[in-house]
């Protein structure tokens, strides 16, 4: 290969050695988010004949602008993906989000220069799914409180079952109905659960009856329901949706189930609501500031069970969501449009 296809050489960050293998051209991949090895063996294990592929070492900036500035393709997660990171990669021709929630992408900016943005629902509908059961059941049954009596040599066998639940028979309030909120409806009726939904979109009469959901505005969902689980994106319009006037709406015995985006619940807010009892608890996977800060209170509250954005975490779904990344490049590579594309 000609020098001329070839940056500069770098210090490889991992191993310390001099590296000039980033190929400056379209068929070129950079994934900006750092991978653990066994992650990073399952990407360049589907990585498509014909394609080479960088993936960033760090979350250093300069690291991402240097990396990207040879790319034709970047898949991101969470990683700043703006307008300076624009400029430095002339070359790009699509920006693959390897999620569904894009806040971090500056969409306004990608249109501007003529740069696809697309999505992976892939993946994520089921994990998202049976993560917010796993939310819900922890609370309903007291697993933080009784995995913690059992291991300090406590037997609670009858203390916790005056305020422990079945969810059958309970009413699922799900503040929006896309593919997860459906997802989570289809399993909920599995449990014996009534569901009920809200969302901007109504779906038809005849949807709602083959999935056993019945459609209310939101202030009834909240008044009605005993769990109130959030499957919307990110908007100026849907930040925080639940903050002090919703939260008042919702019955003392409800719990607030968030494995969307933390931002759609002032936490503020919630962790009052918690605290005074006017709701029972809460279920959370996300967060308002991510990674979240290890003083936050919430999680000191007994009545709140907390994961650290892992409800997509599989190894299922990352095999699934890159073999749907790399099907989507090549569409691009192609000429023809990508899948999930938002730009």
């Amino acid at each position: 290969m000609s020098a001329n296809n070839r940056l500069p050489a770098e210090r490889d960050r991992r191993g310390g050695r001099e590296r000039s293998d980033i190929i400056v051209n379209s068929a070129h991949i950079v994934y900006v988010e750092p991978l653990p090895s066994d992650l990073e063996a399952v990407v360049r294990e589907l990585l498509p004949a014909g394609y080479t592929l960088d993936v960033c070492a760090t979350r250093n900036r300069q690291e991402l602008l240097q990396r990207i500035s040879a790319a034709g393709f970047v898949i991101a997660a969470t990683t700043k993906v703006d307008e300076e990171a624009l400029v430095a990669a002339p070359k790009l021709k699509l920006v693959q989000h390897q999620g569904v929630g894009y806040d971090n992408i500056d969409v306004d900016a990608c249109r501007a220069r003529g740069v696809r943005v697309a999505l992976t629902p892939e993946g994520t509908t089921i994990g998202v799914a049976e993560h917010t059961f796993l939310l819900i059941l922890a609370l309903y049954k007291r697993l933080r409180t009784a995995e913690t009596a059992l291991r300090s040599g406590q037997w609670p066998v009858w203390e916790l079952r005056s305020t422990s639940f079945e969810l059958a028979g309970k009413t699922l309030g799900l503040v929006g109905y896309g593919r997860i909120g459906r997802a989570v409806a289809s399993r909920a009726n599995a449990f014996d659960a009534r569901v009920i939904y809200f969302d901007p979109f109504r779906a038809q009469p005849a949807a709602e009856r083959e999935a056993g959901v019945t459609y209310t505005e939101l202030d009834q969902l909240l008044r009605t329901a005993d769990i109130v689980s959030l499957h919307l994106p990110l908007t100026p319009q849907t930040r925080h949706i639940i903050s002090d006037g919703e939260l008042a709406l919702m019955p003392p015995h409800a719990i607030l189930i968030n494995t969307a985006r933390g931002a759609l619940v002032d936490e503020t807010s919630l962790y009052r609501a918690l605290t005074i009892g006017q709701i029972a608890g809460a279920g959370l996977d996300v967060f308002e500031q991510e990674p979240a800060a290890a003083g936050n209170p919430i999680h000191s509250l007994e009545n709140v069970v907390v994961t650290p954005h892992i409800s997509a975490g599989t190894i299922d779904a990352f095999r699934t969501k890159i073999h749907a990344i790399f099907a989507n490049i090549q569409r691009v590579t192609r000429g023809e449009e990508p899948l999930n594309a938002i730009v």
